[in-house]
């Protein structure tokens, strides 16, 4: 019998933390997360894998997920307007998947801390809704210790996304409910006519439990902090979208440019106080202490947290229409966004272009 002696990280787990976090356990997540040597194979992997996505794209179908993850900044929009590959039923098990990674999981506790709303819905508190896009600057070793939230209560998902192509806006506008942007002036080198995508709501409830919670964190070694009262058994749910988009693809596949709209993000609890939450999620073993003291500075301003890996992407402020806008470039060069909100929508622009050109695309739209 032979027994492995290499205290690294082995090829398959690096190649899981890319394909499928959820299925990687803690205690290899928490390994990899503080140790050089992985981390730098890790980044080979992703690299690899973005490059095999390259060879694997066709010109028949915009790689709308591929764009998105070099501009590392767009999990919300991906996850409304990727176009479908797959029935219904992998759909679904893609999509719960998605949900449970440790990047999702940490956009999902970004929404969910991001600001106290004021009205109750029904029985729902409301404790988030979207008014303006901040980036917060993060590791891509934050990312991978993040804790996989899944193993801390029960997600459902009540709506999964249902993203339809079509060949004009009317369409398009009919599903999504909001209306197609209009690009005044397309860039040089960005040509024909656009394919439209659309997708309805996005719904997905977490219901917290002490007891898995408790489980989750002996699995990793940790103890967990003692739960306040009225969160064991409370319930949050994120709802974004629908959504809208119009892609501009280029002979490799990825979209040479992307106009999306989609409604904005807004999270609800079953009558836990934002404050509660906000403590006690950032307490949870695994969270790293720079990422907490970042998001602990939200205080319900209506302001989105937007983790952005400070190794794969650059940030920088704009002005779009009077808004404050996001606007994002991978390292690398190949793509550039640009994000913000406006009457409870948040829109944006990206695409292998300039800043210059994805501004003006923005401030030009109709």
């Amino acid at each position: 019998m032979f027994f492995r002696t290499d205290p690294h990280a082995a090829d398959g787990v690096l190649r899981r933390l890319v394909d499928e976090p959820a299925g990687v356990a803690d205690a290899d997540r928490a390994h990899v997360a503080g140790c050089g040597d992985c981390l730098q194979r890790l980044s080979a992997v992703r690299a690899d894998a973005t490059l095999a996505a390259d060879a694997l794209s066709t010109t028949t179908t915009p790689d709308v997920d591929l764009a998105w993850r070099r501009l590392s900044a767009a999990a919300t929009a991906t996850a409304t307007t990727a176009p479908a590959r797959a029935t219904a039923p992998a759909r679904g098990r893609r999509w719960r998947t998605a949900l449970r990674s440790p990047v999702i999981a940490g956009l999902g506790v970004a929404v969910v801390l991001g600001g106290a709303g004021a009205a109750a819905a029904g029985d729902w508190l409301q404790v988030f809704r979207t008014e303006e896009v901040a980036p917060i600057a993060v590791s891509t070793a934050d990312l991978v210790s993040l804790p996989d939230l899944s193993g801390y209560g029960d997600l459902t998902v009540v709506a999964a996304p249902d993203p339809q192509e079509f060949a004009d806006a009317a369409a398009a506008e009919r599903v999504a409910g909001v209306s197609a942007p209009e690009v005044g002036q397309l860039p040089a080198g960005v040509t024909g006519a656009p394919t439209y995508l659309a997708s309805e709501q996005v719904v997905a409830d977490f219901t917290f439990s002490e007891a898995k919670a408790a489980q989750a964190a002996a699995a990793a070694g940790e103890t967990l902090p003692p739960a306040p009262a009225g969160l064991d058994g409370a319930t949050f749910r994120l709802a974004a979208g629908p959504g809208l988009a119009e892609v501009w693809r280029s002979s490799s596949g990825v979209p040479a440019l992307l106009v999306a709209r989609v409604t904005a993000p807004t999270a609800y609890s079953s009558g836990v106080p934002f404050e509660t939450a906000r403590d006690y999620i950032l307490s949870l073993p695994g969270v790293p202490d720079q990422l907490a003291a970042q998001l602990g500075a939200f205080t319900g301003d209506g302001t989105l947290p937007l983790p952005v890996p400070a190794e794969l992407a650059t940030t920088d402020t704009a002005e779009v229409d009077g808004h404050d806008a996001t606007v994002l470039a991978s390292r690398d060069g190949t793509m550039t966004g640009v994000v913000w909100v406006e009457d409870g929508v948040v829109s944006a622009v990206a695409g292998s272009l300039t800043e210059d050109e994805v501004l003006d695309v923005a401030r030009g739209l109709g």
